[in-house]
């Protein structure tokens, strides 16, 4: 992963080290395949489980930079639990006083595909998904097990986001 570039003082002898290390790993880390990690699922009321659904989390660093995707699918023996839905982040938020914004979308009943948005708050380690209320009420709200509609096997929930980490 990418980190503060060394600072260089006057007389300094370079050599390929430190060249590979300051310039080719820097790029190399920029290049690499995402890192995976275990994303947690919760809620504010009674926990859901994921029992034999999957939840893939995948990022990757750019300086301070996370760019990473949640995906969540349903199994047969999953449990919604209650209360509104967040997952937690492969890497803490910055407390920079401002609320990151990136992309849900949850791939519902029949194949509909509501389209929301996710929210990190500042200095957060989880993040949640708002997505309209209903099919009649477009303003959105938190994703809970039966909003915007009941959630069943094979729904899925996909998150895409960008935000600062704390370092």
């Amino acid at each position: 992963m990418t980190f503060t570039p060394r600072t260089w003082v006057v007389g300094e002898v370079v050599t390929a080290a430190l060249l590979n290390q300051e310039v080719r790993d820097q790029f190399n880390s920029m290049f690499a395949a995402w890192t995976t990690f275990t994303s947690s699922w919760t809620s504010s009321g009674t926990a859901p489980a994921i029992g034999n659904g999957t939840i893939n989390g995948r990022y990757m660093k750019f300086g301070r930079n996370i760019l990473c995707e949640i995906h969540t699918t349903m199994g047969s023996t999953t449990t919604y639990g209650s209360g509104n839905y967040s997952w937690s982040l492969p890497v803490q938020a910055a407390s920079g006083g401002i609320a990151q914004i990136g992309n849900a979308q949850l791939l519902g009943s029949g194949g509909v595909r509501w389209v929301g948005q996710i929210v990190i708050s500042s200095a957060a380690t989880t993040c949640s998904a708002f997505l309209p209320v209903s099919s009649t009420d477009t303003r959105t709200d938190f994703l809970t097990a039966t909003r915007p509609e009941t959630l069943a096997s094979t729904a899925q929930v996909r998150l895409t986001f960008m935000y600062e980490a704390a370092s």
